[in-house]
């Protein structure tokens, strides 16, 4: 049933130490009926994924849902934006873009960072993943100051630099395509075995809303492969720092953004 991940498995038995792994799923607290069935697929697997929430979307529901979860080692919280709306005029969608003024940007980072605060009982990574993976270094300054001391955006984001915020990007969206055409599941799974390969850290990113029940009969089956691995060094994205993460991924299909 998961022969199209054997390249996958041809590079586990083959990496001379383990590989950083970490899965991020976008969009939590919008269709909350199609997290929670993703994320018992992760706890099936023995598996966890950071969860970026929007601190705007999240309901008393999308709370104790998540923390369900949290107890159970499968889900750790962090930013995702504020409330996930464009705000450019003109150009690629972005909510904390170059159309703002650093004030704004900075007022919404704080309120959604209290409002998941207060949601989550004070139990907050970190993390800060911006919507569409898109922000400026000003976003970046600003986190900073909010003790929000990891950007996670993806693999294409030229990286800020920026000291006292650590990038760890995620590296093989789910969803990704090549020229516009969506990849077939044996042509991911030949990137995620090219990753894999090269020994960098790969960071798999999902995005709940869009899945199928195939799809996560799909999910299920790479995670229980990964994380039953000895070449496998299961991570969470602040566990990630300090990895090696600037240098590109064999093959680098184009993502999708969200």
């Amino acid at each position: 049933m998961s022969g199209w991940l054997d390249p996958v498995r041809r590079v586990l038995d083959g990496v001379a130490a383990p590989v950083t792994v970490f899965c991020r799923d976008d969009d939590a607290g919008w269709d909350d009926e199609a997290l929670w069935p993703f994320l018992d697929v992760v706890g099936n697997a023995g598996a966890s994924v950071d969860v970026a929430t929007i601190p705007a979307a999240v309901t008393p529901g999308t709370a104790a849902g998540l923390a369900r979860f949290r107890t159970d080692g499968v889900a750790r919280v962090h930013q995702h934006g504020y409330a996930h709306l464009d705000h450019e005029v003109v150009g690629r969608r972005c909510e904390f873009g170059p159309s703002r003024a650093a004030a704004a940007q900075r007022a919404d980072l704080a309120a959604g960072r209290t409002r998941l605060l207060e949601a989550f009982a004070g139990v907050l990574e970190p993390v800060f993943t911006p919507p569409w993976n898109r922000c400026t270094v000003g976003t970046a300054e600003a986190l900073r100051d909010l003790g929000v001391l990891v950007l996670s955006r993806e693999w294409g984001a030229e990286p800020f630099g920026l000291p006292g915020v650590a990038e760890v990007p995620v590296t093989l969206d789910w969803a990704a395509h090549r020229k516009r055409v969506p990849l077939s599941r044996p042509e991911w799974a030949g990137e995620l075995a090219a990753q894999l390969d090269a020994g960098r850290p790969v960071g798999l990113m999902f995005h709940h809303a869009t899945l199928t029940p195939a799809e996560r009969v799909g999910i299920g089956q790479v995670l229980d492969l990964l994380w039953s691995s000895s070449a496998v060094r299961p991570a969470s994205i602040v566990s990630a720092v300090g990895a090696r993460t600037r240098e590109r991924p064999a093959g680098d299909p184009a993502g999708r953004s969200h």
